[in-house]
């Protein structure tokens, strides 16, 4: 056998192997149809994955990227609503997992778009997944480096034609992850809308001892009181099903209440997925008595 035959087999097991670790969800790739939230705010992602435009007189944001393959999905959904792609002059994440950054290099080179990160996920982002405290070994879970033109800091504003988001860090799914706030005016009232990163304690996932992550713990109670603290009205996520977003979908009707107009959902998500975490905690640090 060939060295280069050789080569070749190893390449595939490493591909495959790797992405028997980092599974996409059947609903990552369904397509989902692109509609309008409330105000600027429309959604062009998938059935799994969320990704937002954000639409201004002086060209648009997006929000995620996504998985690479995503990318002419997203920008189907953009021109299905009836707006240019290459209108796209500045992108964000919710964090840097491949599964909502992955197609950020290549919706830079389509739209020349800026791409502003949160500090603390900057360094993983522009080495294309290595150096996560999770999944900084596994080729599943890596993606194409991509530059990161603007380094975001707690609290940094994002404007754009007259549109400002302000970027929240709420740290312990990745060590930037980024909740966005903003102020949508729609039908004479103002609402506002909270873009939650992800609060979510994966599979695996070391709260105590975390020799990679020391600060993961605190860090996570940290981000609920960010996330507690924050007046929601209309509330997103990273991940559609965070929200219920296929449900709120289907209760949408011309002329009456806007579905995706829930601060009593936001706080019940939040307390839930805080008391998750907090048995989480309890479990790991009783184990290691």
């Amino acid at each position: 056998m060939s060295k280069i035959f050789r080569f070749l087999i190893f390449m595939v097991l490493l591909v495959f192997s790797g992405r028997a670790l980092a599974q996409e969800a059947p609903d990552w790739t369904n397509p989902f149809p692109p509609y309008r939230i409330i105000g600027n705010i429309y959604y062009v992602g998938s059935q799994g994955l969320a990704s937002y435009l954000i639409v201004t007189p002086q060209g648009n944001i997006l929000i995620n990227s996504n998985l690479e393959k995503s990318v002419p999905m997203i920008r189907e959904s953009v021109e299905k609503l009836g707006f240019k792609f290459s209108d796209t002059k500045i992108l964000l994440i919710s964090h840097a997992h491949w599964d909502h950054c992955s197609g950020s290099a290549a919706i830079k080179e389509l739209t020349g778009a800026k791409y502003m990160v949160m500090d603390a996920d900057v360094a993983e982002i522009e080495a294309g997944g290595k150096g996560n405290f999770q999944y900084g070994d596994n080729p599943g879970s890596r993606y194409q480096p991509t530059k990161v033109d603007r380094v975001l800091h707690d609290g940094d504003e994002v404007k754009l034609g007259g549109t400002a988001l302000v970027a929240h860090l709420t740290p312990g799914h990745t060590k930037g992850t980024t909740t966005w706030t903003m102020k949508v005016a729609d039908g004479g009232k103002t609402y506002n809308v909270v873009i939650v990163g992800s609060p979510n304690v994966n599979a695996g996932y070391k709260l105590v001892n975390n020799a990679l992550y020391p600060q993961i713990a605190s860090d996570y109670k940290l981000m609920f009181r960010v996330l507690k603290s924050l007046p929601c009205d209309v509330f997103l996520a990273s991940h559609g099903k965070f929200y219920g977003m296929k449900q709120k979908y289907a209760r949408m009707k011309e002329g009456q209440a806007n579905p995706f107009i829930d601060p009593e959902g936001y706080k019940s998500y939040i307390a839930e997925r805080e008391q998750s975490f907090l048995a989480e905690l309890a479990k790991q640090t009783e184990a290691v008595k």
